[in-house]
């Protein structure tokens, strides 16, 4: 699997379920040449239900595709279905549990250059987590949404995940097939002196930031959540308790996600000391490095936030 970008990768998987059995649909808000999936429409036309810019609609339309087998796809910008659409997943696909999936585009500081702050969103993981029964699910890169996507058609019952805008880095290789929903993902462990959890298109500087810690004499752990729901708390609490430290890292708002997750097993499981690293304020159109570094969400934030943690 080799894609360009997030984008791609899940237009070709649902291509492949397509291709097994004609229930799954692909349900565009005006949206199908920002999903990439013009290739399936064309060869599978009956795969395919168009309701133009209109996605309370979109929603509607899908739960009612889930109520009678079909188990449809809404691709669109993340921000539009999450909350323009948010009553109708609340009412009509979370609260009957309806097989609906979501798939939100354009997520977090890599579409802030190409289309500014009225498409890049960090809101949607926080809004969907105060619904219940919502599988929410975050990869990081093409090779994990190609994965993912095939994991939440197997999921009965509603699901988000979050992709890109197709600029994001690859991180995985091609050999691995373990992903596994609701579970976390040990990517690198230098040691127990730190741990950092993170998912999403900001791996990389994750990645860099352990090795930069690691060669300062700092041992960390570095963990993948790519789910959100089911939440792994039993390895979280397993990776804290091991740890005594912790820093959460994403690109959303710092609360409702990652960092309020990670905090609320804190609370509830294990004691640890925690600094989240996170969007605090609303940010400007730009480029996802000038925007990284303007509000201090990238790998020299890390680097700080672990050697204070571990001074003290």
């Amino acid at each position: 699997m080799n894609y360009s970008g997030t984008r791609e990768a899940f237009a070709a998987a649902l291509m492949e379920l397509c291709e097994i059995d004609r229930k799954y649909q692909i349900v565009s808000a005006d949206s199908a040449k920002a999903a990439r999936v013009t290739d399936l429409i064309e060869k599978y036309p009956e795969c395919y239900v168009e309701v133009g810019i209109a996605e309370q609609c979109a929603v509607d339309v899908a739960a009612g595709l889930a109520s009678v087998g079909m188990v449809p796809f809404v691709a669109t910008y993340c921000g539009f279905i999450t909350m323009r659409a948010c009553e109708q997943i609340r009412t009509f696909v979370a609260y009957p549990g309806l097989n609906v999936k979501l798939v939100g585009l354009n997520a977090g500081m890599l579409g802030g250059e190409r289309e500014g702050v009225t498409h890049q969103f960090y809101e949607d993981i926080g809004i969907l987590r105060s619904m219940p029964d919502i599988t929410i699910v975050c990869p990081s890169d093409d090779t994990q949404t190609f994965l993912a996507t095939k994991a939440i058609a197997k999921v009965n019952g509603p699901c988000y995940m979050r992709i890109g805008s197709n600029r994001e880095p690859r991180i995985f290789n091609d050999e691995i097939p373990d992903f596994e929903l609701g579970k976390i993902r040990i990517l690198k462990e230098y040691g127990n002196d730190v741990v950092i959890f993170t998912y999403g298109f900001i791996m990389d500087r994750a990645i860099k930031a352990i090795e930069i810690l690691k060669d300062m004499g700092i041992g960390a752990s570095l963990v993948e959540v790519h789910t959100l729901r089911p939440l792994d708390v039993e390895g979280i609490s397993a990776v804290l308790k091991r740890c005594g430290k912790a820093i959460t890292y994403e690109d959303h708002y710092i609360n409702g996600a990652l960092g309020s997750a990670v905090s609320e097993i804190i609370a509830e499981n294990c004691p640890a000391k925690l600094v989240r690293i996170a969007l605090t304020e609303f940010p400007e159109s730009g480029t996802p490095d000038e925007l990284m570094k303007k509000y201090h969400i990238d790998t020299d934030d890390i680097i700080k936030a672990a050697t204070l943690l571990c001074n003290n």
